[in-house]
């Protein structure tokens, strides 16, 4: 028998990752928003972001993102009696489409990337 204090598994400090697990996990975040929405960089972001500087950097840009895009496509639902609503719910649908492939692709490159015109709820 020893005198250590048992370790607490749970109390351990995250492992950094690689950088190729970085950018795939960056680019799984940004491709996952296209189909799921905000929860793949909230996901990635509680989970991911104490792993390493360049995947926390794409979750918290993908996150902040996702909830502007959530607010804009809101603003169209709110509208959309007018005729405005659905072509504002019709440009978030394509924003998020494209911008996210673009922001994928920066990851996969390794380059950083912020989206345009994106209200910064997380640094």
């Amino acid at each position: 028998m020893t005198d250590q204090p048992p370790t607490n598994p749970y109390a351990a400090t995250p492992q950094p990752m690689s950088p190729a697990d970085e950018k795939l996990w960056a680019t799984l975040v940004h491709v996952g928003g296209i189909f799921f929405g905000f929860i793949p960089a909230l996901i990635g972001f509680l989970v991911l972001g104490n792993r390493g500087p360049f995947v926390r950097g794409h979750t918290a840009t993908a996150l902040n993102f996702q909830l502007t895009m959530i607010i804009a496509a809101a603003i169209g639902a709110i509208t959309s009696w007018l005729i405005i609503g659905i072509f504002i719910i019709i440009a978030v649908s394509i924003v998020i489409i494209v911008l996210s492939i673009i922001a994928a692709i920066a990851a996969n490159r390794g380059e950083a990337y912020l989206y345009p015109l994106t209200i910064p709820f997380i640094k």
